[in-house]
């Protein structure tokens, strides 16, 4: 609001300004006193915006408030003197202040530029001078030459020559102000106007003076002096001046600047020729004619050279800042692709640069490797002994190998190693070799480690895809954990037919869950004293409709990998549940159901089982979850939630059993640490006959064990009456197996069925 009313201000003043300039009744004393009004109240303009405004740089602003404040002072006392005398002065105060005007608005205008680049400043010295140069040689052809040298007045010449010579220096810091403004803004547009109407009013006024004696000078030079006055105060009440405003942004080099170069350049050369044709007909020709115009052209050429030098420098130190910033790009292109295709943890290639080098054309062997039990090792030791052992592992591959021979990362605990031209031999010793390498013990944060690996094993054939490399590796060295770990299988097309028979399990087997295919058997669990059944086993079956059942050994395995082993564990625990509730208020009978580890890895087990007696009836004692050993292996968050089911649904009642005893890892520290009340005897510990001292021994042992620690015993796979009657010799309390019954389904299970007998 404040901007509208200095603006009404302006306008205001600029038409009384108008009406004094045109009515002649004022005389010459009042169109000075509208000079000095336009000037003083531009001055003052410029000082509310430096305020209102916020101009972007202010002591440019006051800069130019100065000059035109001497301007306004200058004009107001030549009025003055024009109204007290009749002749003024051929030399006064009045010249002083107007010779101060012009270095003062100058001195603004130059100060106007934001601070130019390195070498840019030069060039825009340069051109200002050219400018000059060609305004000067202007002013001498057609101010200078045809009207004041032939004048004699020293003083008259003397104050001729000054105006226009101070012209020339607006002139400069003006083409200076284009060439180095960064942005052309509104502001500067009006302050070149005005330096272009000072520069028409001055020679307007030396015409006048020199030729018509007229102190006062004409309209020309009145209205344009006028306008100048007032450009610079509409200039600072612009919104633009703070800097963020509406702006032309200038680009060096374009063509606006080559247009103003090549008119700054020509005009001179073409306005001189002009004029020497001129006075050459009217046979005026001096030798004043020549100096001027030929001085101004040498010195214009050798502006000329200094720019194109600056120019060049310029351009050679663009060139190099390009070169160094195509070498830093470079530089760092080459340290992104490194970091895109190598391992930060061990400085190894990576899986993307693996599979580089697979398709890139050249035959190798690949051998997939990867660590057996390492999670152990994060969980046992944390993540930092777990990177550490797997740079000793990656430096001992490394050693390991041929200098042709390629070791990566590709993830984990897995490492690759490509072999080239993949001779069979040569990859089979390598792999060999390999192995023997990891068995070596490692030491890690004063732990003694012993590592081993499984490696799948991947030769090239001519009509085999090298995409598919890395993939048929990964079905071998899933093989050769399938196979007992620490050793190499070879590819070959039945593990892909084989891959593709487990996926085609898996879809299957999630049709059999939509689409009740599957049923619960039940195995009792006798009393081996009484021969009474006291529990039932669940087990899972498939038995898909118009085809033979499918064996658990065939569609468990599938399940765990795909997950689908949680949902059908839900499944089987609440048809189990919901099945024994009769049997166990009949008869007393308990229940028997197989966890797996990734149900007990799901944070909602304990609800969902507790769910599950909850809704059908069942109590927490008549439960048993069995577990395996392998379950509770290594440390970790998944341990410490798998204890954590386990200690809640104990608290609740429930039994626990370790599933299969005397096979995986079965540790003394296991029995002694975890929430379990069942030992579950493998059946592959039974003896056959009499003869089989060492597995007999061997179930004395666990069988002792169990008594010492207060658990209750079940041998599993019992066939035959011998192994019944063993098994009570050496104290076991419960059995299990085709010598008592077969699997059955809920509607055949009886409690008080007699034991099948057993030939042999």
């Amino acid at each position: 609001m404040r901007g509208l009313r200095a603006y009404a201000w302006c306008g205001w003043l600029g038409v009384v300004a108008c009406i004094m300039l045109l009515s002649p009744p004022l005389g010459e004393a009042g169109r000075e006193f509208a000079y000095a009004g336009v000037g003083l109240g531009s001055a003052m303009c410029v000082l509310a915006g430096i305020r209102l405004r916020r101009a972007a740089r202010p002591r440019a602003w006051l800069l130019l408030a100065a000059g035109l404040s001497c301007g306004g002072a200058a004009n107001a006392i030549w009025a003055v003197e024009l109204s007290l005398r009749s002749a003024p002065p051929r030399f006064s105060v009045v010249d002083v202040l107007y010779f101060a005007m012009y270095p003062l608005l100058a001195a603004g205008l130059a100060a106007l530029p934001e601070r130019s680049p390195e070498g840019s400043r030069w060039i825009g010295v340069s051109e200002a001078g050219i400018a000059a140069c060609t305004s000067a040689t202007l002013g001498w052809l057609f101010v200078y030459d045809p009207y004041v040298l032939d004048r004699p007045e020293a003083v008259v010449s003397a104050n001729a020559f000054a105006y226009p010579i101070l012209d020339v220096l607006l002139v400069a810091v003006a083409v200076r102000l284009l060439v180095a403004a960064r942005r052309l803004r509104p502001a500067h547009v009006a302050l070149v106007a005005m330096t272009l109407l000072m520069i028409v009013a001055d020679a307007s006024y030396v015409v006048s003076v020199v030729v018509g004696g007229a102190w006062s000078g004409s309209p020309c030079s009145s209205l344009c002096w006028l306008a100048a006055f007032a450009l610079p105060g509409v200039a600072a009440l612009h919104p633009a001046v703070s800097g963020r405003g509406a702006s032309i942004s200038v680009r060096a080099g374009g063509w606006h600047a080559t247009a103003l170069q090549a008119v700054l350049v020509l005009i001179g050369p073409a306005a001189t020729g002009y004029a020497l044709i001129l006075d050459s007909r009217e046979g005026h020709l001096t030798v004043y004619d020549f100096i001027v115009p030929v001085a101004a052209t040498v010195v214009i050429s050798l502006l000329l050279v200094v720019r194109m030098g600056n120019g060049q420098r310029q351009l050679q130190r663009h060139a190099e800042k390009l070169g160094t910033a195509l070498a830093e790009q470079a530089a760092l292109q080459r340290s992104l692709r490194h970091v895109n295709e190598h391992d930060a943890l061990t400085g190894l290639p990576n899986r993307r640069r693996l599979q580089n080098l697979i398709t890139s054309g050249t035959p190798y062997g690949l051998l997939l490797l990867d660590l057996d039990g390492f999670q152990n090792v994060n969980d046992r030791l944390g993540h930092s002994a777990g990177d550490d052992l797997l740079r000793v592992i990656a430096d001992r591959l490394g050693a390991g190998l041929a200098d042709a021979d390629v070791l990566a990362r590709t993830g984990g605990d897995e490492f690759a190693v490509l072999v080239p031209g993949a001779a069979p031999a040569t990859v089979t010793a390598r792999a060999e070799a390999l192995l023997a390498t990891l068995r070596e013990p490692v030491t890690i944060h004063g732990h003694v480690l012993y590592v081993t690996a499984s490696i799948g094993v991947r030769l090239p054939e001519p009509t085999a895809d090298p995409a598919h490399l890395l993939d048929d590796a990964d079905l071998a060295l899933y093989a050769a954990k399938a196979a007992g770990k620490d050793c190499a299988v070879w590819y070959d097309a039945g593990l892909r037919d084989r891959q593709t028979e487990r996926l085609r399990t898996v879809e299957r087997l999630r049709g059999a869950l939509r689409n009740d295919e599957l049923a619960v058997f039940y195995q009792p669990i006798v009393d081996l004293l009484s021969s009474r059944t006291v529990a039932a086993e669940a087990l899972v079956r498939w038995l898909p409709p118009g085809e033979d059942p499918i064996g658990p050994d065939l569609f468990i395995p599938a399940a765990e990998d795909s997950g689908l082993i949680v949902p059908l564990g839900e499944w089987v625990l609440r048809r189990a549940c919901a099945d024994a509730v009769d049997w166990h208020r009949r008869d007393g009978i308990t229940i028997a159901v197989n966890v797996s580890p990734r149900q007990l890895h799901d944070p909602e087990f304990t609800a969902k089982v507790r769910r599950c007696l909850a809704e059908t009836g069942l109590p927490a004692g008549a439960l048993t979850l069995e577990i395996t050993e392998g379950i509770l292996v290594g440390g970790g968050t998944q341990k410490s939630q798998a204890l954590a089911h386990l200690d809640a649904l104990r608290g609740d009642g429930v039994r626990i059993a370790i599933d299969d005893f005397g096979t995986g890892y079965s540790s003394l520290a296991y029995l002694r640490d975890l929430p379990i009340d069942v030992l579950k005897i493998d059946r592959s510990l039974m003896p056959s006959d009499d003869t089989d001292t060492r597995r007999t021994a061997l179930v004395r042992a666990v069988v002792d064990l169990a008594r010492g620690l207060e658990l209750t015993t079940v041998a599993e796979g019992v066939e035959t009456a011998f192994q019944a009657g063993l098994l009570v010799g050496l104290g076991c309390e419960r059995g299990q197996g085709y010598h008592f019954a077969r699997p059955m389904p809920g509607t055949a299970f009886s409690p008080r069925q007699e034991p099948v007998p057993q030939a042999g």
